[in-house]
Protein backbone atom coordinates (compact mmCIF):
# COMPACT_ATOMS: atom_id res chain seq x y z
CA UNK A 1 0.00 0.00 0.00
CA UNK A 2 1.10 3.56 -0.94
CA UNK A 3 2.16 5.60 2.07
CA UNK A 4 -0.35 7.78 1.27
CA UNK A 5 -3.39 5.77 1.47
CA UNK A 6 -4.49 4.36 5.09
CA UNK A 7 -4.21 1.17 5.50
CA UNK A 8 -7.65 0.43 7.14
CA UNK A 9 -10.66 -0.14 4.90
CA UNK A 10 -12.49 2.33 7.46
CA UNK A 11 -10.11 5.32 6.56
CA UNK A 12 -10.03 4.27 3.01
CA UNK A 13 -13.66 4.79 2.89
CA UNK A 14 -13.68 8.30 4.59
CA UNK A 15 -10.75 8.94 2.65
CA UNK A 16 -12.58 9.07 -0.48
CA UNK A 17 -15.83 10.67 1.07
CA UNK A 18 -13.59 13.51 1.55
CA UNK A 19 -12.43 13.72 -2.04
CA UNK A 20 -15.55 13.12 -3.01
CA UNK A 21 -16.67 16.22 -0.77
CA UNK A 22 -13.91 18.29 -2.02
CA UNK A 23 -14.55 17.26 -5.81
CA UNK A 24 -17.92 18.44 -5.64
CA UNK A 25 -16.69 22.34 -5.52
CA UNK A 26 -13.26 21.84 -6.83
CA UNK A 27 -13.36 19.68 -10.00
CA UNK A 28 -13.92 22.17 -12.58
CA UNK A 29 -11.04 24.16 -11.24
CA UNK A 30 -8.51 21.28 -10.76
CA UNK A 31 -10.06 20.29 -14.68
CA UNK A 32 -10.87 17.01 -13.50
CA UNK A 33 -13.38 15.09 -15.87
CA UNK A 34 -16.88 14.93 -14.27
CA UNK A 35 -16.59 10.98 -15.38
CA UNK A 36 -13.77 10.25 -12.79
CA UNK A 37 -15.97 12.44 -10.45
CA UNK A 38 -18.90 10.16 -10.80
CA UNK A 39 -17.24 6.73 -10.58
CA UNK A 40 -15.34 7.49 -7.28
CA UNK A 41 -18.84 8.25 -6.03
CA UNK A 42 -20.10 4.94 -7.43
CA UNK A 43 -17.78 3.31 -5.85
CA UNK A 44 -18.50 4.46 -2.38
CA UNK A 45 -21.86 3.86 -2.69
CA UNK A 46 -21.22 0.18 -3.27
CA UNK A 47 -17.93 0.16 -1.02
CA UNK A 48 -20.01 1.28 2.09
CA UNK A 49 -22.83 -1.78 2.76
CA UNK A 50 -20.07 -4.51 1.19
CA UNK A 51 -17.64 -2.85 4.15
CA UNK A 52 -20.63 -2.79 6.60
CA UNK A 53 -21.08 -6.17 5.94
CA UNK A 54 -17.38 -7.30 6.19
CA UNK A 55 -17.68 -5.96 9.43
CA UNK A 56 -20.87 -7.38 10.73
CA UNK A 57 -21.99 -11.25 12.19
CA UNK A 58 -22.82 -11.96 8.41
CA UNK A 59 -19.45 -11.82 7.52
CA UNK A 60 -17.62 -15.14 5.62
CA UNK A 61 -14.92 -15.50 3.60
CA UNK A 62 -17.29 -14.77 0.88
CA UNK A 63 -18.36 -11.78 1.97
CA UNK A 64 -14.65 -10.42 3.00
CA UNK A 65 -13.30 -11.74 -0.60
CA UNK A 66 -16.12 -9.53 -2.18
CA UNK A 67 -15.34 -6.73 0.15
CA UNK A 68 -11.37 -6.83 -0.89
CA UNK A 69 -12.48 -7.04 -4.58
CA UNK A 70 -14.39 -3.51 -4.55
CA UNK A 71 -11.94 -1.94 -1.88
CA UNK A 72 -8.91 -2.91 -4.46
CA UNK A 73 -11.19 -1.54 -7.22
CA UNK A 74 -11.47 1.71 -5.37
CA UNK A 75 -7.92 2.57 -4.31
CA UNK A 76 -7.02 2.04 -7.84
CA UNK A 77 -9.42 4.52 -9.07
CA UNK A 78 -8.07 6.74 -6.36
CA UNK A 79 -4.70 6.27 -7.60
CA UNK A 80 -5.61 7.13 -11.02
CA UNK A 81 -7.16 10.43 -9.72
CA UNK A 82 -3.81 11.14 -7.59
CA UNK A 83 -1.58 9.94 -10.30
CA UNK A 84 -3.62 11.63 -13.37
CA UNK A 85 -4.69 14.92 -12.05
CA UNK A 86 -3.91 16.01 -8.37
CA UNK A 87 0.20 15.83 -9.47
CA UNK A 88 0.06 18.65 -11.59
CA UNK A 89 -1.51 22.65 -11.39
CA UNK A 90 -3.97 24.68 -10.52
CA UNK A 91 -3.51 22.40 -7.43
CA UNK A 92 -1.91 23.99 -4.21
CA UNK A 93 0.09 22.85 -1.02
CA UNK A 94 -3.22 23.68 0.53
CA UNK A 95 -5.06 21.40 -1.93
CA UNK A 96 -2.45 18.67 -0.86
CA UNK A 97 -3.65 19.12 2.50
CA UNK A 98 -7.06 19.25 2.14
CA UNK A 99 -6.98 15.54 0.26
CA UNK A 100 -5.08 14.30 3.58
CA UNK A 101 -1.87 13.80 1.03
CA UNK A 102 1.83 14.86 1.70
CA UNK A 103 3.45 17.30 -0.15
CA UNK A 104 6.49 16.84 -2.02
CA UNK A 105 9.96 17.04 0.20
CA UNK A 106 12.07 19.71 -2.10
CA UNK A 107 14.69 19.54 0.61
CA UNK A 108 17.40 17.33 -0.32
CA UNK A 109 18.52 15.30 2.70
CA UNK A 110 22.48 16.29 3.37
CA UNK A 111 24.32 13.03 2.92
CA UNK A 112 26.85 13.09 5.56
CA UNK A 113 30.37 11.26 5.09
CA UNK A 114 31.20 8.22 6.16
CA UNK A 115 32.97 7.43 10.07
CA UNK A 116 33.82 4.19 9.76
CA UNK A 117 37.26 2.89 8.98
CA UNK A 118 38.16 -0.01 6.79
CA UNK A 119 41.10 -2.57 6.42
CA UNK A 120 41.92 -5.63 4.66
CA UNK A 121 43.60 -9.11 4.69
CA UNK A 122 45.59 -10.07 1.94
CA UNK A 123 45.65 -13.66 -0.30
CA UNK A 124 47.83 -14.84 -2.90
CA UNK A 125 45.25 -15.79 -5.69
CA UNK A 126 47.97 -16.24 -8.68
CA UNK A 127 50.87 -14.27 -10.19
CA UNK A 128 51.62 -10.35 -9.60
CA UNK A 129 47.59 -10.84 -8.48
CA UNK A 130 46.73 -9.48 -4.60
CA UNK A 131 42.83 -10.05 -3.37
CA UNK A 132 42.06 -7.47 -0.50
CA UNK A 133 39.23 -9.50 1.63
CA UNK A 134 37.69 -6.12 3.19
CA UNK A 135 36.71 -6.04 6.26
CA UNK A 136 35.55 -2.98 8.94
CA UNK A 137 37.56 -2.22 11.80
CA UNK A 138 36.63 -3.45 15.18
CA UNK A 139 34.38 -0.67 17.12
CA UNK A 140 33.87 1.38 14.13
CA UNK A 141 30.66 2.69 13.15
CA UNK A 142 28.80 2.17 10.01
CA UNK A 143 25.12 2.16 8.99
CA UNK A 144 24.55 -0.49 6.52
CA UNK A 145 21.51 2.20 5.42
CA UNK A 146 24.16 4.19 3.55
CA UNK A 147 25.05 3.89 0.47
CA UNK A 148 28.59 3.26 0.71
CA UNK A 149 31.72 1.41 -0.59
CA UNK A 150 35.75 1.83 -0.22
CA UNK A 151 38.33 3.46 -1.62
CA UNK A 152 40.97 1.25 -2.32
CA UNK A 153 44.61 3.30 -2.18
CA UNK A 154 47.65 1.72 -3.16
CA UNK A 155 51.27 2.21 -4.46
CA UNK A 156 54.28 -0.17 -5.42
CA UNK A 157 57.70 0.35 -4.08
CA UNK A 158 60.55 -1.38 -5.91
CA UNK A 159 63.32 -2.34 -3.92
CA UNK A 160 65.52 0.66 -2.72
CA UNK A 161 62.57 2.88 -3.83
CA UNK A 162 62.11 4.37 -7.40
CA UNK A 163 64.47 6.53 -9.46
CA UNK A 164 63.04 10.17 -10.37
CA UNK A 165 62.30 8.66 -14.34
CA UNK A 166 60.27 5.65 -12.53
CA UNK A 167 57.97 8.27 -9.85
CA UNK A 168 57.05 10.18 -12.51
CA UNK A 169 56.11 7.68 -14.96
CA UNK A 170 52.77 5.79 -15.98
CA UNK A 171 53.25 3.69 -12.96
CA UNK A 172 54.31 6.38 -10.10
CA UNK A 173 56.67 4.02 -8.34
CA UNK A 174 57.03 4.77 -4.86
CA UNK A 175 60.51 6.25 -3.53
CA UNK A 176 60.22 5.53 -0.40
CA UNK A 177 58.23 3.83 2.25
CA UNK A 178 54.60 5.39 2.79
CA UNK A 179 53.36 6.65 6.06
CA UNK A 180 49.95 8.19 5.14
CA UNK A 181 47.69 7.03 2.73
CA UNK A 182 48.04 10.65 1.27
CA UNK A 183 51.16 9.45 -0.85
CA UNK A 184 49.69 6.34 -2.57
CA UNK A 185 49.69 7.35 -5.92
CA UNK A 186 46.80 4.77 -7.20
CA UNK A 187 43.19 4.50 -6.18
CA UNK A 188 39.91 2.41 -7.14
CA UNK A 189 36.42 2.06 -6.29
CA UNK A 190 34.51 -1.09 -5.00
CA UNK A 191 31.79 -2.10 -3.43
CA UNK A 192 32.77 -5.61 -3.24
CA UNK A 193 34.21 -7.29 0.29
CA UNK A 194 36.74 -8.97 -2.14
CA UNK A 195 38.37 -6.83 -4.70
CA UNK A 196 41.28 -7.81 -6.80
CA UNK A 197 44.37 -6.16 -7.45
CA UNK A 198 45.89 -6.93 -10.79
CA UNK A 199 49.73 -5.88 -11.35
CA UNK A 200 52.01 -5.87 -14.54
CA UNK A 201 54.35 -8.83 -14.57
CA UNK A 202 57.50 -6.56 -13.84
CA UNK A 203 55.85 -5.89 -10.66
CA UNK A 204 56.27 -9.30 -9.08
CA UNK A 205 58.63 -8.95 -6.28
CA UNK A 206 58.44 -5.54 -5.34
CA UNK A 207 56.28 -4.27 -2.16
CA UNK A 208 52.67 -3.18 -2.43
CA UNK A 209 51.24 -0.52 -0.11
CA UNK A 210 47.64 -0.13 0.42
CA UNK A 211 45.45 2.08 2.35
CA UNK A 212 41.29 2.39 2.90
CA UNK A 213 38.28 4.54 3.14
CA UNK A 214 35.04 4.46 3.26
CA UNK A 215 33.43 6.13 0.28
CA UNK A 216 29.82 7.41 -0.29
CA UNK A 217 27.87 7.80 -3.78
CA UNK A 218 28.79 11.74 -3.85
CA UNK A 219 32.35 11.29 -3.14
CA UNK A 220 32.21 12.13 0.63
CA UNK A 221 34.97 10.27 2.68
CA UNK A 222 35.59 8.55 5.88
CA UNK A 223 38.75 8.27 7.64
CA UNK A 224 41.81 6.92 6.76
CA UNK A 225 42.27 2.70 8.01
CA UNK A 226 45.52 1.28 8.84
CA UNK A 227 48.20 1.57 5.93
CA UNK A 228 49.77 -2.06 5.24
CA UNK A 229 51.46 -3.66 2.39
CA UNK A 230 52.14 -7.24 0.95
CA UNK A 231 54.77 -8.42 -1.99
CA UNK A 232 53.78 -8.84 -4.88
CA UNK A 233 53.88 -12.74 -6.25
Amino acid sequence: MADWMPHKRIEQLAMAKSWSTILDKSKTVWKIPVEADIALKEFIVVAEPALEKAMSAERTRTVTAQCDEIFTALVAHMRDIKDRYFKKPPLTDPDFISLGLKLKDTIKTPIKSPEGQAAADVTYPGPHLLLLHIKLLEGTTHDPRADHGFRVYYGVLPQGGATLEEAAGISHYLRKSPISGEELPHSQFTRRKKEHIVFSPADSGKSAYFCLRLENAKGGKGPWGPLFSAVIP
